[in-house]
């Protein structure tokens, strides 16, 4: 049954759509968090494993979050590597064991460029398909991946 939330299914489609792309770069982003976290070394090693474990847990919820939204629309999730491998606008690195640093810069890196995507969505979400239930969910998203990048730029400095 479709619902009928006051929402146009072409504009229903249209969110889904984007949160299909969101919950792909959540995934690919809690793989590589999951990697730094198994991987990490150095002076520093169970601060920022610690701090990574922390991360991951955080995006467990948000993928969730993020599935259970595409349900409330009406819609099936995707739920496999290809289909996020091929939605997702962040890179993985096989084979690549990057130092605590460079894990630092990559995981800001791929914060930031969720962060971007998720602004222009809650923008789209509410002037263009009139959902403010999404715009609403998107910007609390937006607003943890901000508090996670705000922490990894301060080991940085």
């Amino acid at each position: 049954m479709k619902p009928q939330i006051g929402i146009s299914e072409k504009n229903i489609d249209h969110v889904v759509d984007l949160l299909s792309k969101h919950l792909s770069n959540e995934m690919t982003l809690y793989v590589k968090t999951r990697k730094a976290h198994w991987n990490v070394t150095g002076e520093s090693f169970m601060e920022l494993h610690k701090l990574f474990e922390g991360h991951y847990k955080q995006l467990e919820e948000a993928i969730d979050e993020v599935a259970e939204r595409i349900g409330k629309l009406g819609h099936k999730t995707i739920g496999t590597m290809q289909e996020f491998s091929k939605l997702s606008s962040l890179k993985e690195h096989p084979g690549k064991h990057a130092s605590s640093k460079d894990m630092l810069v990559e995981l800001l890196k791929d914060h930031e460029t969720v962060i971007t995507h998720l602004r222009k969505d809650v923008e789209d979400c509410s002037s263009k398909y009139k959902d403010a239930g999404t715009t609403d969910f998107l910007t609390g998203l937006m607003e943890q991946h901000e508090t996670i990048a705000w922490i990894l730029r301060r080991y940085l400095k």
